[in-house]
């Protein structure tokens, strides 16, 4: 593939739906059943409702906000956008009005479309008070309330597109904004990063270069992360297009599974929260099992590490090696559909122990690395040359260099422009063609990185320590006992933590209900057991490290409670807004001892 001869994305889009036609592309679930949308029909649709769009007084360079869930329609109102000559502005859909508010005012949207009832009572809350938006766009219809814009529904645009056949379409410059996507927030209030169609263009042309010795042809992907974050938005929707490959759109979280098992799916990103649970959900399997399949699973694992590390097997080994690949592996790798080529991890770092897991299954699982500033990505490990415990090295045409405290410094066409109306932050970070990626890593002797940590995520103990609490975390959510947990511990003496235990670790102190955690807060024995784990999970950790007291959450760390972004990173800020004072407690003796 080679993305050069393409000028902008809608020119990638079009040329790849002529050739493919009537091919299957977009693939949703109604009913029990995945119906497609063809590429020729998705082509059209974004045709007519791009000439809809500039009917209705869209011009080049306006911002567009797209509120909707994983559909076709989200794919066809992006390239139509683009195709109107504007920019696609996309957000979450579990945005508060307040969060729709402030980035409709902040990106000026003049237009914004909205798919679900549901959604639309939020966005339209919001566009009322936004003087700049001026029409909504309902993909259903919506919620009926008093609104000060013109709402036009999907169809209307459609029609209006169709009766308009001679508005000449936009051809952006490689250089144009294809879109403003806002950060994830995790550390305060979102920033809109331009993205240029060449910037994505190049990870597309990167991406490739990485994957094509896997045999690259009729590729299937499964979209699960939301297509209004960078990393789905590139690796998960252009990147398919770059190649043809067909999509399918997950129905949620917690039909995944099923998803996998019924699309089965050849390529596949995801954030490391879906492996971390994969890894659980095999594991609690695994142990409702006999005593004799849990043994031959065990060494299928530790047998597939050695492998997967290259390390000698010795004879015995070599000879139940393909015993345990036929009895365990095989049957775990349908559970993921039967031919997936690989999976990609991405978004936040991954525990090299569930990474490691995984490929012990002969299931390839590639790191990689990227910030939304990057076009998302930066750098992933190569499929037949894995060091799970790395991000692996820049993609082709990406430069990578360490600044003298360590931070990494990202050079090339993925840049994003800026930050939307903000030149300072603009300025902060990016300085003489490099990008201040504010992580701080090392570099091996074969170019492959390993992120040791943000510098803005440091803990620095009252003794002057730095700590690095994602690796704590890690550590912490690795113990089967354990669904969730952030520490806490800045200019203190030690570390304290907020904990979410697993439900099955916390049913029998239920008394046969579904665990309430305020009431398993108030309980000692639970406790006790919960501090017995920590104490076992302190003992592979440096003095530093260990969490001494901890308190129980008092609900899981959610995308709807605001404590978790769209792609399940803690909220640091949120959690420790919420907790602030029980946390202040801990170092008063107050809290569970670990």
């Amino acid at each position: 593939m080679d993305s050069g001869r393409w000028k902008n994305l809608p020119a990638m889009f079009y040329e790849t739906a002529e050739r493919r036609r009537n091919k299957p592309f977009l693939w949703v679930k109604k009913g029990k059943r995945y119906r497609p949308v063809t590429w020729r029909q998705a082509a059209e649709e974004a045709r007519h409702l791009a000439r809809g769009l500039i009917s209705l007084g869209v011009e080049r360079g306006d911002r567009i906000a797209l509120v909707a869930e994983n559909r076709p329609e989200w794919v066809i109102a992006d390239f139509a956008i683009m195709s109107a000559g504007a920019i696609t502005v996309p957000a979450y859909v579990t945005n508060s009005v307040e969060d729709h508010r402030h980035l409709f005012a902040n990106g000026g949207a003049r237009l914004v479309i909205v798919s679900k009832s549901s959604l639309s009572s939020r966005v339209l809350a919001a566009a009322n008070q936004v003087e700049a938006v001026e029409t909504v766009v309902a993909i259903e219809p919506h919620s009926g309330q008093a609104t000060s814009v013109d709402v036009v529904s999907w169809e209307e645009a459609l029609a209006r597109g169709k009766a308009h056949p001679e508005i000449e379409l936009a051809s952006p410059e490689s250089e144009d904004t294809a879109c403003i996507i806002y950060t994830s927030g995790t550390g305060g209030l979102p920033k809109g990063v331009m993205t240029s169609h060449r910037a994505i263009l190049e990870n597309c042309r990167g991406a490739y270069r990485l994957l094509e010795k896997l045999g690259l042809g009729e590729e299937v992907f499964l979209s699960f992360l939301p297509l209004s974050h960078s990393y789905e938005h590139t690796a998960g929707l252009m990147f398919p297009i770059s190649l043809g490959a067909e999509i399918y759109f997950a129905e949620g979280a917690e039909t995944l599974g099923l998803n996998m098992r019924e699309v089965r799916p050849s390529l596949m990103t995801a954030v490391p929260r879906l492996y971390e649970t994969l890894h659980q959900r095999i594991r609690l399997g695994v142990a409702r099992k006999s005593r004799l399949a849990q043994r031959l699973f065990e060494e299928a694992v530790a047998i597939g590490r050695k492998r997967s590390e290259d390390r000698a097997l010795s004879g015995a080994e070599r000879l139940r090696d393909p015993v345990l690949d036929l009895l365990v592996r095989r049957r775990i790798r349908r559970r993921f559909g039967g031919r997936l080529k690989a999976m990609v991890s991405g978004g936040a770092p991954l525990n090299p122990d569930i990474g490691s897991f995984f490929l012990a299954l002969g299931i390839t699982l590639l790191q990689g690395y990227g910030q939304t500033e990057a076009g998302p990505v930066i750098s992933c490990n190569p499929p037949f040359a894995i060091k799970i415990d790395t991000v692996g090295p820049p993609l082709d045409g990406i430069k990578t260099r360490l600044a003298e405290d360590g931070e990494i410094l990202v050079s090339g066409g993925n840049l994003m422009k800026g930050y939307w109306n903000d030149p300072e932050a603009t300025a902060r970070v990016l300085a003489d063609g490099w990008l201040h990626t504010g992580d701080i890593g090392l570099v091996d002797e074969d170019g492959y990185i390993r992120i040791t940590d943000r510098k803005r995520d440091f803990i620095k103990s009252s003794g002057g320590e730095m700590i690095s609490p994602a690796r704590v975390e890690g550590y912490l959510t690795l113990a089967p006992e354990i669904a969730q947990a952030m520490v806490f511990g800045d200019r203190r003496p030690y570390l304290v933590a907020v904990i979410v235990p697993e439900e099955e670790f916390a049913q029998p102190f239920a008394a046969g209900e579904r665990p309430k955690l305020a009431q398993l807060g108030e309980d000692a024995e639970f406790l006790k057991a919960l501090g017995q784990v920590v104490a076992r999970v302190n003992r592979s950790l440096s003095p530093i490290e260990r969490v001494r007291r901890f308190l129980l959450a008092r609900e899981p760390f959610t995308i709807a409670n605001g404590q978790m972004t769209p792609t399940l990173k803690l909220r640091r800020h949120v959690i420790g807004e919420v907790y602030g004072a029980s946390l202040a407690a801990l170092y008063e003796g107050k809290g569970a001892p670990g």
